[in-house]
């Protein structure tokens, strides 16, 4: 880490840098693929104006063998009123030949520069979305926040280093962005009580921190299936979100609370 400029605690705003990586080798990086691209076009025009080099000479030997094929017909038609030597009409015959022989031969070129320009156009769409993945790793040196909210916990500091994470190995994690606008409370019920419990249920909520003061608040969120069971208890526990109405603006992600939960009323009852 090369720049912190955030602390816990501070209030931060969608898309501001929280954290900069070094981004020498990652600049590096897409520099070398920048011009790799670069040079890998090169070769695709290159490639391109060989087709069109390949194709011209194809006309030029289609051009070639017509006039070869022409004159062999005038010799043959000649020949057989016997008004040119035979000399004539074989060496018009081998002329026929040798202008079929470069068609095919043109014909086999063009087939190759097409080919060369297939390759390098391949070539040139690796080279840009390796170009692309560089890009992006230099732009993820720069941390940004991505929400409103408040720092509420920083895990690093300034100099330390930090690793991506990859497969069965977790990165670091640099920090904790809390949105504070709407605050949540889980807690755990029994499995006896928790088919009673549906959303938009009501719900107050008391706070360790602040005796005395009942938050109000709703069901949100009702685990699918049980938490695991932890030491040697036996009772199964669901995890439970309920979601304060006005929540203080004191408050702070980690606080203890316990809740009761409206699971149904009845009136004019004794």
């Amino acid at each position: 880490i090369v720049e912190l400029p955030v602390a816990e605690g501070d209030r931060v705003t969608k898309g501001q840098v929280l954290a900069r990586i070094d981004p020498v080798q990652a600049q590096s990086e897409a520099a070398s693929a920048a011009e790799q691209t670069r040079a890998l076009e090169s070769d695709e025009r290159a490639a391109r104006e060989q087709v069109r080099a390949a194709e011209a000479d194809i006309a030029a030997a289609v051009a070639r063998r017509r006039d070869a094929d022409q004159v062999l017909t005038r010799r043959q038609e000649l020949a057989t009123e016997q008004l040119v030597p035979a000399s004539e009409l074989d060496s018009a015959r081998a002329a026929a030949e040798a202008a079929a022989a470069q068609l095919e031969a043109a014909s086999a070129a063009a087939a190759r520069a097409r080919q060369n320009l297939e390759t390098a156009s391949r070539r040139v769409a690796q080279a840009r979305a390796q170009q692309t993945r560089a890009r992006d790793i230099l732009a993820k040196t720069s941390i940004e926040s991505p929400i409103d909210g408040v720092v509420t916990r920083l895990r690093v500091r300034n100099g330390e280093m930090v690793v991506v994470g990859v497969q069965n190995q977790p990165g670091t994690t640099l920090m904790t962005i809390s949105d504070l606008g709407a605050i949540d409370a889980e807690v755990k019920v029994a499995e006896a009580d928790v088919l009673a419990v549906a959303l938009d249920q009501k719900a107050n909520v008391t706070l360790e921190a602040i005796p005395g003061r009942t938050f109000s608040g709703k069901v949100v969120e009702i685990g699918a299936s049980a938490l695991p069971v932890t030491g040697t208890a036996a009772a199964r526990e669901f995890r439970v979100v309920v979601r304060l109405e006005s929540p203080d603006p004191g408050l702070r992600p980690g606080l203890t609370c316990d809740a009761e939960i409206v699971t149904s009323e009845r009136t004019n009852v004794l």
